[in-house]
């Protein structure tokens, strides 16, 4: 079961996990979008609503059978979760996880350096939130860099256009969160594992990693990235 992407429905491939069994869980689920048009007629509009559509077409916009927070919370050994959201989602997460299971809870934010221009009076999208939930968790940043909060990264359309996914996450916050919640030879699980980062950045830094993807273009994506990167560490 270790090291292994599994192309199926998680909610169902995750009963095949022993409980107690793994020591971090990492996921981007899909995100609950109520309104994917983008609405005007500038170029700025027509570009945002081109991704807003690669979401919807990739089913990323509908959220997900909640069903799933409970089983990750038999098969973790402690609970110690992080968990990419749009801000509609936090009161949710915040009642799930703190409210009822008594978690101790941290809000990180990746910073999109290069977030595309204001339009229809709104905000910048240029934050994404993770939450780190956890309660007797592993929480150990090395050093000063890793123990941040906000991590400034650019959205990589290099990325996104060679693995096929419209909700890449950078690799480097990928790879902190694990060093920080993690020690080397843990299991790491993402039930929603898309491209692959999560098992990238476990191979990386020496972690066990598990992962569900139901999309098998994206399942198909992952496989080829993961080869790819042992083939690299063998050199």
């Amino acid at each position: 079961m270790l090291n292994k992407i599994y192309n199926e429905d998680c909610l169902i491939g995750i009963k095949k996990i022993p409980d107690n069994f793994v020591d971090l869980v990492i996921i981007d689920p899909p995100y609950k979008i109520l309104n994917h048009n983008a609405g005007g007629y500038s170029d700025l509009s027509h570009t945002i609503q081109k991704y807003n559509d690669e979401l919807y077409n990739s089913n990323l916009t509908n959220g997900y059978d909640k069903n799933i927070l409970y089983e990750l919370l038999r098969v973790m050994k402690r609970i110690n979760i992080y968990i990419f959201c749009n801000c509609e989602q936090i009161p949710f997460y915040i009642d799930f996880f703190v409210n009822n299971q008594k978690c101790k809870m941290d809000i990180l934010i990746w910073n999109k350096t290069n977030a595309m221009p204001l339009f229809n009076n709104k905000y910048l999208t240029d934050k994404e939130y993770c939450l780190y939930f956890r309660k007797g968790g592993y929480c150990n940043p090395s050093n000063y860099e890793d123990a941040k909060t906000v991590f400034y990264y650019p959205i990589n359309i290099k990325d996104k256009r060679k693995w096929n996914h419209p909700t890449i996450k950078p690799e480097e916050l990928i790879r902190k969160i694990i060093r920080n919640s993690s020690k080397i030879d843990d299991v790491i699980l993402d039930c929603f594992i898309g491209s692959g980062t999560t098992a990238v950045g476990c191979i990386k830094e020496h972690r066990n990693y598990i992962g569900f993807e139901i999309n098998k273009i994206f399942f198909e994506t992952c496989m080829r990235r993961i080869g790819e990167i042992y083939e690299e560490t063998k050199s």
